[in-house]
């Protein structure tokens, strides 16, 4: 990432986005706004890419940007549910809004070098609770709970985010589960907004996504 670029994008976006959104815009960070479908609602094949849990792409850097871009339409589509600023009561899958209100969606193509670079402090929250999920997550499975934005629920992460983060706001909270059809990662990332965090951001793809981008998983951290 060229800190020349990120600086010159921070200052033209200061007044519409948080100084981690610049460096997303330039690296394929994907807004609310101009959303395109997708049409159906299978994932396409990825070339060069790998579904196997645990197996990295260890021959190349990453996935070839061709397969990124496909992957984040599939990421991005329109499944005709509203975005709502409530919890979600119902079931925990099913088909989930491609927005969310006071956040930010980021696909993988944005996730990658978000995570690579070393400008905007990262932390990545785990709220599948599978086996296996992507590399130094921290494990927030009940941060999923339905409930009110007073409960325990609401308390216990805002500990955990103070902890996560060493009380720096300014962090860049990521928050995922199973893929496009799960509503878990959509309250925790709800809980994070309404706690005041500026730069929670919603993987929306999650683990279906990451796996077929040919990414390596970890074991659980517990």
């Amino acid at each position: 990432m060229n800190t020349n670029k990120l600086r010159q994008l921070s200052t033209s976006l200061a007044r519409q986005f948080p100084a981690v959104a610049a460096l997303l815009l330039c690296a394929g960070f994907a807004t609310a706004q101009g959303l395109r479908n997708a049409d159906g609602l299978g994932l396409p094949p990825l070339p060069g890419a790998t579904t196997q849990p645990g197996q990295a792409a260890a021959a190349r850097s990453g996935p070839p940007a061709a397969s990124l871009d496909t992957l984040m339409a599939w990421e991005r589509q329109d499944m005709g549910v509203p975005a709502s600023r409530q919890l979600h009561d119902g079931a925990p899958h099913g088909p989930t809004p491609n927005q969310i209100p006071g956040g930010q969606v980021i696909t993988t193509k944005g996730l990658l070098p978000l995570l690579q670079q070393r400008e905007v402090p990262v932390r990545v929250f785990d709220v599948l609770g599978a086996a296996q999920g992507l590399p130094q997550a921290i494990p927030a499975a009940w941060a999923a709970q339905p409930g009110r934005f007073d409960d325990e629920t609401q308390s216990r992460l805002a500990q955990l985010l103070r902890q996560a983060s060493g009380g720096r706001r300014d962090v860049a909270l990521v928050f995922y589960c199973g893929g496009p059809q799960c509503w878990m990662s959509y309250n925790a990332a709800l809980r994070a907004i309404q706690l005041g965090y500026p730069n929670v951001m919603w993987y929306r793809g999650g683990m279906e996504a990451w796996q077929r981008a040919g990414q390596a998983l970890s074991g659980a951290a517990g």
